[in-house]
């Protein structure tokens, strides 16, 4: 169910041999995302529950789910840039069925990211599908 994006960014990790250059390739990814407008980042699209301050602003265009967002960690840039590789496009009603957790352990981000890390990607995912299901 995974996009051609998320796709792409499974065979780039394949083609890194070690974390540190997938490290660096996350925060990468985080780096080429657009910024998200300052007006935009207010407590509504603030995500509770990461260590880092985390925005996410969602759309629905086409009946598709969309979202921009920004984080004020790089790494944290990164891991919101792959998971709209992830979300971004799929039809608002099939974004609860995505399993983010199997499509995200393809990358072996659950053995590489700290506790904190983890959590604040759990609340991400949390936001999204929530946001896709209010749209519903």
């Amino acid at each position: 169910m995974a996009s051609e994006a998320f796709e792409e960014i499974v065979a780039d990790f394949e083609f890194l041999d070690d974390w540190e250059d997938r490290y660096r390739y996350v925060i990468e990814k985080g780096r080429d995302m657009a910024p998200l407008d300052d007006a935009l980042k207010v407590p509504a699209t603030r995500v509770e529950g990461c260590a880092s301050q985390v925005w996410l602003h969602p759309r629905i265009e086409d009946g598709r789910f969309h979202f921009d967002g920004d984080s004020d960690a790089l790494i944290v840039r990164g891991l919101i840039a792959i998971l709209r590789a992830l979300y971004n496009g799929v039809p608002v009603a099939e974004v609860g069925r995505v399993d983010a957790r199997s499509e995200l352990a393809r990358l072996g981000l659950d053995e590489h990211l700290s506790a904190q890390r983890s959590n604040g990607l759990r609340a991400m995912i949390g936001r999204i599908r929530a946001a896709a299901e209010e749209a519903v």
